[in-house]
């Protein structure tokens, strides 16, 4: 459990808190590509308390999805309201590579510089000692990343997800009523397999892009199978660059392990197994202290992905504009008492993000950590809050921080981080697996190069 003021220190993450002074050291998710593909790239954005306009420049590059520098260029990131009478910017004219506001005609640029105020006499400086907020965008696989920091942004790790190429990858994301933390903390928990995915009947799923679905390698088991029979995992934590690496071991015979390896990206990220070929990384981001929206890339090491098949799936589960899931607090996230009895654990379809998202909102807003009980099963939990504490202080302190690459050099030493679901001899597994990593990375189209950091 944690004291009150702790429980505090790690969920509250508004202008000025410890939290968000760091979360806001980090680049950000804040929207979809595809969000603003229409015919108005304009989009109002919510991160950590606070209310920005991200729009597509008219002057930006002519390439949106160039991953190099001039991906910057392309989008632009700015204060919500009008620094005259506090009009919604949301709603403003894109205009010479700025937004202009409705009421009046200011047009802000895009580092949020006022630059023209028609209604003022032309010999006016004022528009120069006008300003709102403004970050720094980048795009990365689909997604616009911002940095809401002070300072330079930090380069960009060389992390799989950022180094896949663009056709093996899918992003997507999704709005879930209940504190980031307690979003992260189900995504690095590998206990809670065994019972909230598992099947009391037969797993009817032969669908590509279903998670838990597929057959392990060298067991001719679904995942979904063998985590549920083997609800009693060692789990194991250690300490790695890019935060921490959670192992979660199951013997299946006498000298046959299950090796599932994940990992927590600080500070509100976590890199996981899908399948044989696949694995993602998932931001939780807050919208506020109550809210807060995942965000994800997925990327294949071995297949093109089938993008379209991927969003109708994920499409169909959500409501548009704003990515709410279909099956939510208001109607019991879809709970069917004859399928709990008969097929699913949870009775909450076959959706597993159904089932993260009941686990999560179901604890409350913010969840009440100073009444909790934690077992052993809960190291990685536990490791994180610890790490998480540390952290708020050292960059208090000026010190440094896990996941926060100071220069270039810095950041194509965080690669990986390696996540896989393995079968390993349990004499030897801390190295077989390691060897069944490089192998897959070998066999990728895009990874290859990357297998002189597979033993990191």
């Amino acid at each position: 459990m944690l004291s009150r003021e702790d429980n505090e220190r790690v969920t509250r993450t508004g202008p000025g808190t410890p939290l968000g002074q760091l979360m806001r050291a980090y680049w950000q998710p804040v929207a979809l590509v595809s969000e603003l593909s229409g015919d108005r790239p304009v989009k109002a954005v919510r991160i950590m308390g606070e209310d920005l306009v991200l729009f597509r420049r008219e002057d930006g590059p002519d390439d949106p999805g160039d991953a190099g520098a001039s991906a910057g260029d392309t989008w632009a990131l700015v204060g919500r309201y009008c620094a005259h009478r506090g009009v919604d910017l949301s709603f403003g004219r894109r205009e010479n590579g700025g937004l202009r506001c409705l009421y009046h005609g200011w047009l802000y640029g895009p580092d949020g510089q006022c630059v023209e105020q028609p209604a003022e006499p032309e010999h006016s400086t004022f528009a120069a000692k006008v300003r709102i907020p403004s970050y720094a965008c980048a795009e990365r696989n689909g997604i616009v990343f911002a940095y809401l920091g002070t300072g330079d942004p930090p380069p960009f790790p060389a992390y799989d997800c950022f180094r896949a190429p663009e056709e093996y990858t899918f992003a997507f994301k999704g709005w879930w009523e209940c504190n980031w933390l307690q979003g992260v903390e189900g995504g690095i928990d590998p206990s809670h397999v065994s019972f909230l995915h598992r099947f009391v009947g037969e797993d009817p799923r032969e669908v590509y892009g279903q998670q838990f679905s597929e057959v392990v390698e060298g067991t001719g088991r679904k995942l979904s199978e063998l985590v549920g029979a083997a609800f009693r995992p060692d789990i194991e934590v250690e300490s790695a660059e890019h935060g921490l690496r959670v192992f979660a071991l199951r013997d299946l015979a006498e000298d046959v392990r299950h090796v599932r390896i994940t990992n927590l990206v600080f500070p509100n990220a976590f890199v996981v197994p899908f399948g044989n070929g696949k694995a993602f990384c998932q931001w939780h981001v807050p919208i506020d202290d109550e809210n807060h929206y995942w965000f994800m890339i997925l990327y294949d090491f071995e297949e093109v992905t089938d993008q379209a098949a991927l969003l109708a799936q994920r499409l169909a589960e959500v409501s548009l504009p704003d990515y709410r899931p279909l099956r939510n607090r208001g109607n019991d996230w879809g709970f069917d008492p004859r399928e709990q009895r008969e097929l699913t654990y949870t009775g909450m379809g076959l959706d597993i993000n159904v089932h993260d998202q009941w686990a999560v909102e179901s604890m409350g807003p913010v969840q009440d950590r100073t009444v909790e009980r934690l077992g052993v099963s809960d190291r990685a939990v536990t490791a994180n809050r610890r790490l998480l504490l540390k952290a708020v202080t050292a960059f208090e302190n000026g010190a440094t921080v896990p996941g926060l690459p100071l220069d270039e050099r810095a950041a194509e030493e965080l690669t990986g981080p390696l996540a896989i679901d393995t079968v390993t001899p349990v004499d030897g597994w801390e190295t077989a697996w390691r060897t069944r990593e490089s192998e897959r990375r070998a066999r990728s189209p895009w990874a290859g190069r990357e297998v002189r950091h597979a033993q990191r």
